[in-house]
């Protein structure tokens, strides 16, 4: 192609193009024209139902408005009725009263009436008094002044020598009434103390406990003999050295004896016997060992001991150091009597009579259990237990009052509490009761010996005997040679021999038995 054809159709095809354009542009603002009317009769549809629908609202709104309006105006018109009728109430209270206070006020009117017309009464009596008064004064002046004529004494000295007569009249009388008072005292003291001590001692549950100083280790065959003793007796001779217990061992059949007076070792080294011949291993570095365990459980049991005790009776605060030395006087014992199971009984006793005197029974049961903590040194000591014991309570801290209990309860210091003496009595009686301490056989049965013979040392004797542990002597005497009036004499001659003779424990009481019989037989 040349040149003006490609141009022509160029031309052409621009001309085609404007030509395509100007169509569609007529097209775009017809179709735009008929959106714009469709768009105008929506929106007026819209405008005609959006009024439609905020009338109906409208008449909603206004409806539910109008009913809250009367709701409310219900409850304000309740409101205001129900304050009216409280002002009513008030006003009618108010009115009442009112009416109250008027008749009130018309009977005070009254009343003040009443009360002027008897002040004017009370004044004309009064001075109506005042004079006769007077008149009296007069008169007695004239009746002194002729008394005094006749008797020659002034009135102030008759009235010495009266007051003198008198003085001496009620000194006598008053040293006759204190003299029967007390008389009266002491006869209703020692009663009401004999009642104290003998209702204490009922109400305490007692124990014998007998300690001795050896005790029996039981074995189950002789063969065991031979292993304790060891060979050339090197076993035997290391338990006695850590134990500090003397071993004997006999003939006696399965048993050897273990002796010491420390009564702890003892069980130190019964426990450690037992231990070694259960296991089977018995040879000087095994019994060191088994000894040095058994020595750290006895002292834990010892602390367990004295803490149960402690709770037992009731008593807190008491010093840890205290406490072990309690538990260790269940290993010590006083004349056969387990240490501390006198010293339980004696803080018992100490707390009932306590609260029967009127005192405080804790601090009395403190004072009773400690008593005799002197007896359980860790060393050999001189000074006697009661003012060990008293030093060891001042060092950990027990109150004056105990302290003082604890080193006068053997008379060793003076008393300045009422528990002194009380913890002195309780610890008399829980040691003085039978079966509570042990005695030799033969001066006990000679004891009860020396009672029948200072009976049958009296004239009308027939039969003599001694009963309950020596505490009671009865004599049986012949009605021929003895009256009523003279076995009365007889009993008491008899228990007068007995104290100015013999020395006993507790108190013994004589009876003296006197009768007469009749025997006939029939055949």
């Amino acid at each position: 192609m040349d040149t003006n054809t490609i141009g022509f159709i160029i031309v052409a095809v621009l001309l085609g193009l404007a030509i395509g354009f100007a169509i569609a542009k007529i097209l775009e603002k017809k179709n735009a024209s008929r959106i714009v009317q469709r768009a105008k009769k929506s929106a007026a549809t819209i405008l005609r139902e959006s009024k439609t629908e905020a009338e109906s609202i409208k008449k909603d709104k206004i409806l539910q408005a109008k009913e809250k309006f009367i709701e409310l105006k219900s409850e304000h018109e309740k409101v205001i009725l129900g304050r009216d009728k409280k002002i009513g109430d008030a006003e009618k209270r108010i009115r009442d009263k009112e009416s109250i206070l008027s008749s009130e006020l018309a009977k005070n009117k009254n009343l003040n009436k009443d009360l002027e017309d008897k002040i004017q009464d009370y004044t004309g009596r009064n001075e109506y008094l005042e004079k006769k008064q007077g008149e009296i004064d007069k008169l007695q002046a004239s009746k002194v002044m002729q008394l005094e004529v006749i008797s020659g004494l002034s009135a102030e000295e008759a009235k010495e020598q009266l007051t003198e007569s008198l003085r001496d009249s009620a000194k006598a009388d008053a040293m006759a009434l204190i003299q029967d008072t007390i008389e009266e005292a002491k006869l209703t003291a020692q009663q009401e103390a004999k009642k104290i001590i003998i209702t204490t001692i009922q109400r305490i549950g007692t124990e014998e406990a007998i300690e001795n100083c050896v005790s029996v280790f039981n074995l189950e065959s002789d063969d065991v003999k031979g292993r304790i003793i060891g060979r050339e007796g090197r076993n035997i001779r290391a338990i006695e050295a850590a134990t500090g217990v003397e071993i004997i061992v006999d003939d006696t059949p399965e048993a050897i004896i273990l002796s010491c007076f420390d009564t702890v070792r003892r069980e130190i080294a019964r426990l450690s016997l037992h231990k070694l011949v259960t296991d089977g291993r018995i040879h000087p570095a095994r019994i060191e060992e088994v000894v040095k365990k058994t020595k750290k459980q006895i002292d834990e049991e010892i602390i367990d001991i004295g803490k149960r005790t402690v709770i037992d009776l009731g008593i807190h605060g008491l010093n840890p150091e205290l406490i072990k030395i309690v538990g260790r006087m269940k290993y010590r014992s006083s004349y056969g009597q387990n240490l501390l199971q006198h010293s339980r009984e004696v803080a018992k006793l100490c707390g009932v009579m306590a609260s029967e005197l009127g005192l405080n029974p804790k601090l009395a049961k403190r004072a009773g259990l400690l008593h005799d903590i002197g007896k359980v040194p860790d060393t050999e000591t001189e000074m006697p237990h009661a003012l060990l014991g008293m030093q060891w309570a001042e060092k950990y801290g027990e109150k004056p009052e105990v302290c003082n209990a604890i080193g006068a309860h053997h008379d060793e210091i003076e008393m300045t509490s009422l528990l002194s003496p009380l913890v002195q009595v309780c610890d008399a009686i829980s040691g003085a009761r039978p079966g509570a301490r042990r005695q030799i056989l033969d001066s006990y049965i000679q004891r009860l010996k020396d009672l029948e013979e200072i009976a049958f040392g009296f004239g009308g004797v027939k039969k003599a005997y001694a009963i309950q542990a020596g505490r009671e002597l009865r004599v049986i005497v012949e009605s021929e040679r003895v009256t009523d009036e003279k076995a009365a004499n007889l009993s008491f001659e008899i228990s007068q021999k007995i104290q100015t003779d013999m020395t006993y424990p507790g108190q013994v009481k004589v009876t003296v038995i006197r009768e007469t019989r009749a025997v006939n037989i029939a055949k």
